[in-house]
């Protein structure tokens, strides 16, 4: 059946308009399967002293994921951020989840870049990698941040994401290995460790791409790191609720009436 509009020139399919809301009601049940399937982080609460998670998709299911795991000798806090946004994103944030529960929950003992190891060598497997050109290209660049329990001490490594650390005021950023969790064309060594000694009202943040690369409605131009620095840096002294506020108010401010450009996710902690 078909309805027809402003004297048969154009028309609608109504079986079209039908097939188009069955494809947006999977689409938004795809999504809350996907965030069902990210760890719940109230686990983290007893563990560390307080956090937030801003979390914006620019499309209803995101190629941008959190992790968080929690066990009495360790707690994993992870982002990732995989190729493409919308279901490829997010057949592959989910993908990288399932992996680092397996890795997470396996018994082996855990460096943070060691992670990243295995995280890349079952992400391979799984996508039969081999280095050949017909391969896919898809992968997940990634932060992680592994906390020792019992001495606080925090171990970082990163795929592609950085992370940020506040003290006394002043930004550290621990940057990240040029490599991805996946096929690699450039270069494929085992990931850094960075190993840090953390301190009372230490700030961390680890964040996806899609907040600095995201065109403001007024400038045309990127929100870019320099910008989100300073950002960071001017929400310190508040509580993370209302840095993630502050955060998400700017972001939104800045895009305006523009198109979200990519999937959005910053998560910060205090130990």
């Amino acid at each position: 059946m078909e309805l027809y509009t402003h004297q048969d020139q154009d028309f609608i399919s109504l079986d079209d308009s039908q097939e188009m809301d069955d494809h947006i009601s999977s689409l938004r049940y795809a999504g809350i399967i996907q965030h069902a399937l990210m760890p719940n982080p109230q686990i983290l609460k007893g563990y560390i002293r307080d956090y937030f998670i801003l979390f914006l998709p620019r499309d209803i299911v995101s190629g941008d994921f959190y992790y968080a795991f929690c066990n009495r000798k360790k707690i994993c806090i992870a982002v990732g951020d995989c190729t493409g946004h919308g279901v490829p994103g997010a057949l592959m944030s989910i993908l990288g989840i399932s992996l680092l529960n397996e890795i997470m929950q396996s018994g082996v003992i855990l460096k943070a870049n060691r992670v990243l190891n295995l995280m890349r060598e079952k992400v391979m497997k799984a996508l039969d990698q081999k280095g050949e050109s017909a391969d896919t290209k898809d992968s997940i660049d990634i932060a992680l941040c592994l906390i020792d329990c019992a001495s606080n001490r925090m171990e970082f490594s990163g795929a592609g994401r950085p992370l940020y650390m506040v003290r006394n005021g002043d930004l550290i950023e621990y940057k990240a290995d040029n490599m991805t969790i996946g096929i690699d064309p450039v270069q494929e060594k085992s990931f850094t460790n960075h190993c840090i000694v953390t301190s009372p009202g230490d700030s961390f943040y680890v964040f996806s791409d899609g907040f600095c690369d995201q065109f403001g409605e007024m400038t045309d131009k990127k929100f870019k790191y320099k910008r989100f620095r300073e950002l960071i840096e001017s929400v310190q002294g508040l509580k993370m609720k209302q840095q993630k506020l502050v955060l998400e108010k700017t972001f939104n401010d800045w895009k305006g009436k523009t198109q979200q450009v990519d999937d959005v996710i910053v998560f910060g902690f205090q130990i």
